[in-house]
């Protein structure tokens, strides 16, 4: 089962610390708008996002249909297909992805131990 492009979204206290603190860790800017209190950070290969007052809890992150760049892939599995996969398998979500559209969607689920892990396609 490939989810796509893997980045850990953070819930941060004050974006602009984080973004202090990471830089110096090596990474970069990469997306987001820290006016908005989110931004997309890399170094390498490693994406970090960085996100003020949006949830509760560090989440893994994965999105079908993107590298690492955030670039398209020709080809990628859908959502919904990987939801049914994972359902089909008796892993129970949170969110579920609408099977009955096409295009952005996502869903969620958790792992054995409550971390939080969000599938998100945005194409």
């Amino acid at each position: 089962m490939k989810l796509g492009a893997f980045s850990v979204s953070l819930n941060v206290k004050d974006i602009n610390a984080s973004k202090d603190f990471y830089e110096k860790l090596g990474f970069q800017s990469f997306g987001g708008e820290i006016n908005q209190n989110w931004l997309i950070m890399k170094n390498g290969d490693t994406i970090i996002g960085l996100f003020q007052g949006m949830f509760e809890k560090n989440i893994l992150t994965f999105n079908p249909g993107w590298n690492s760049n955030a670039e398209n892939l020709e080809s990628f599995t859908d959502v919904r297909e990987l939801q049914k996969q994972l359902k089909q398998s008796g892993i129970k979500l949170q969110t579920e992805a609408d099977e009955t559209t096409e295009g952005p969607a996502h869903f969620t689920l958790e792992d054995p131990d409550g971390n939080q892990i969000l599938i998100d396609q945005h194409r």
